[in-house]
């Protein structure tokens, strides 16, 4: 008799686990840039000032959703879409899908990764750009072109790419795919391992690149997620074990010289401030301060 019910509970067991894991959801997080999109190779296509800038909206969006029409035939069932660009309002967002949210503007505590949490499967960068440490991609910098020269945690270079990926791995969600230049998938890949990549420009210059066409790069990028998707599980958070060490160098002297007096900071050079934090989550919120404070903010 005990010899049945051992064998009716172990059934029970993995019909409960069998049905548990059927229904759990597929959840993709997407956060998208606009430097890496499709043809953008200067200011023009990137900001509001720019006279291509309504044109290229449009590009961003349809990657966007070119990413998440195939996150959706490859079985995804839940996307939230981060706009990490500049001011965080360039995706239209009456062409998403309307059971897609979407986080807009500035500021967030997580910045380009607002929303993310442990529930997600996998993340993907979308239309994302080389670090500023880089000397070959288009429009290459970290955060901001005009102030940062060089981020580095632990050490190591960190494009955006790398700072979002700690911040996922910190959820234990995985980086499972990034599009843009060659040199901004390459760098990512070089530093996440084995992430797929979606190529739709290789970089000449900063401000040059030979392009797909817009329809020929969503054709890619929906390829190249379905094959993300597919291999989900191979994927592993990136992660950096605690403390974490930031090494910020700025562009100007001053912003340095008055951060030496946030606390846990050190300027350990004329344009670099040392921060140190117990993970990436301490980290991001003093780049959030760095980056996002002005005295004279209104209102």
């Amino acid at each position: 008799m005990k010899t049945i019910q051992k064998l009716f509970f172990i059934i029970l067991l993995t019909t409960t686990t069998m049905v548990q894991a059927q229904n759990k959801k597929l959840k993709i997080y997407i956060s998208a840039d606009m430097e890496g999109v499709v043809g953008a190779v200067t200011g023009e296509q990137l900001g509001p000032g720019g006279f291509e800038y309504e044109r290229f909206r449009k590009f961003m969006t349809a990657e966007v959703n070119a990413c998440i029409k195939a996150a959706r035939e490859a079985g995804a069932d839940e996307i939230l879409v981060s706009d990490s660009h500049g001011n965080g309002q360039n995706i239209l967002i009456e062409k998403l899908p309307d059971d897609v949210m979407i986080v807009r503007s500035w500021p967030r505590m997580l910045g380009m990764m607002e929303g993310i949490d442990d529930s997600f499967d996998g993340a993907i960068f979308l239309g994302y750009h080389a670090s500023t440490n880089s000397k070959e991609g288009v429009r290459a910098h970290t955060m901001s072109s005009a102030n940062i020269t060089s981020v580095k945690i632990n050490n190591i270079v960190m494009p955006e790419a790398g700072i979002n990926a700690l911040i996922a791995g910190h959820f234990n969600v995985p980086i499972i795919l990034i599009t843009g230049d060659d040199i901004a998938v390459k760098e990512t890949q070089n530093l996440l391992g084995d992430t797929e990549g979606a190529v739709v420009k290789w970089a000449n210059s900063f401000h040059s690149a030979k392009t797909l066409t817009p329809n020929a790069a969503y054709e890619v990028i929906g390829n190249k997620t379905k094959a993300a998707i597919k291999r989900i599980k191979e994927f592993k958070p990136y992660k950096l074990k605690g403390p974490l060490t930031l090494d910020l160098s700025l562009k100007n002297y001053r912003p340095v010289e008055l951060l030496q007096h946030y606390p846990g900071a050190k300027r350990i050079d004329s344009h670099t401030i040392r921060f140190v934090g117990k993970d990436i989550i301490e980290i991001s919120t003093f780049l959030r301060f760095v980056t996002g404070y002005n005295i004279a903010l209104k209102p």
